[in-house]
């Protein structure tokens, strides 16, 4: 049998046939068919917005601090509507506040069965109410592992920090004043609170981010220098701290990149500019609310990552009703902000 003699034509035929099955496919094909062949068409243009590296992802914020039954469960009903590829949180996800291992459990598996109804993967992150203590700190690494880490999707970097990062000895302290500062609240003369030793801490408000904990991010910026954008969340605005372990050093590594940070811990919504760049306090998902406070309201963070920047949404939860025309699992019947005068 004699050797198959293919034609030079035939052979530069199947080459551009075989080089051009193995190219990457071309970003943002559009699937769009229609038999107007000239003329005006009833829809503006064709530039569909369908950006390959384009993204959604999710923010839920404070459940604890008083947390309203049934709430969080609403807010992942919608959530799963929206359809965002994951969801992250800022801290305050158990009610915590102890050492007791079973109420830990019972707590913590109460809050993951809830968060396992989301379609998408959930990143979790705690704030004081879930890291009250050394104990909570071990707790915590058993179950969910480092309590600040990073990651990268699509070419946006994400820094989940601990604001809860104290020394043991600090910590301890901390944990003991606040355990008297709630018995005051729950007595007889709550008026007493900012007497507490508690109340006077700048750990209440701001907390702290250790040295340890700078050095790791610092070194995952210079690892990730190339990144398009970059997300900082943390429960305690610790941008807020003056002095001591702050997020000074951060800021000045990050001053030259374009980025974002998002904290949660106040429970009413606020947007400030510092830096050229967006810090955004989140509201609640869930968590006690101030009347007296117009950014108090229960909503959940929806961003878009673009080609250039991000776009940011805030969705009260009051105002996302499903194709019935009502808020999911009788959502009508729970109040999601405060009655105010």
């Amino acid at each position: 049998m004699k050797p198959l003699k293919l034609q030079p034509v035939l052979l530069l035929t199947l080459a551009i046939l075989f080089c051009y099955g193995c190219q990457e496919p071309a970003d943002n094909v559009v699937n769009f068919e229609h038999d107007l062949s000239s003329g005006p068409t009833p829809w503006s243009h064709e530039n569909f917005n369908n950006q390959s590296d384009q993204f959604t992802f999710a923010i839920i914020s404070d459940l604890n601090g008083g947390e309203r039954e049934g709430i969080f469960s609403v807010a992942v009903e919608q959530i799963n509507l929206f359809r965002p590829e994951f969801v992250l949180s800022v801290g305050d996800l158990i009610d915590g506040g102890t050492e007791d291992q079973t109420q830990l459990t019972k707590e913590w598996e109460s809050f993951d069965a809830r968060a396992a109804r989301l379609n998408a993967p959930f990143f979790h992150l705690g704030g004081n109410h879930d890291l009250t203590n050394v104990a909570m700190r071990d707790f915590w690494k058993k179950r969910y592992g480092p309590r600040y880490y990073h990651f990268r999707y699509k070419d946006v970097l994400f820094l989940m920090m601990d604001s809860e990062d104290y020394e043991e000895d600090r910590m301890q302290e901390i944990y003991e004043a606040r355990a008297k500062a709630i018995e005051v609240l729950d007595g007889d003369e709550p008026e007493k609170y900012p007497e507490t030793a508690y109340y006077s801490m700048q750990e209440r408000r701001t907390g702290e981010i250790s040295p340890t904990q700078n050095a790791y991010f610092e070194q995952v910026l210079r690892d990730h220098s190339d990144v398009k954008w970059t997300f900082i969340l943390m429960h305690k605005p610790v941008w807020m701290r003056e002095e001591g372990n702050n997020f000074g050093p951060m800021e000045a590594l990050l001053r030259k990149r374009s980025y974002t940070v998002i904290n949660g811990h106040f429970h009413a919504y606020s947007h400030q500019k510092k830096n050229d760049r967006d810090y955004i306090i989140l509201g609640t998902t869930g968590g006690s609310q101030n009347p007296s406070n117009e950014g108090a309201y229960d909503h959940i963070t929806l961003v878009t990552m673009t080609a250039n920047e991000p776009d940011i949404i805030n969705v009260k939860l009051a105002r996302m009703l499903d194709k019935t025309g009502k808020i999911p699992l009788n959502g009508d019947t729970l109040e999601f902000e405060p009655t105010r005068q």
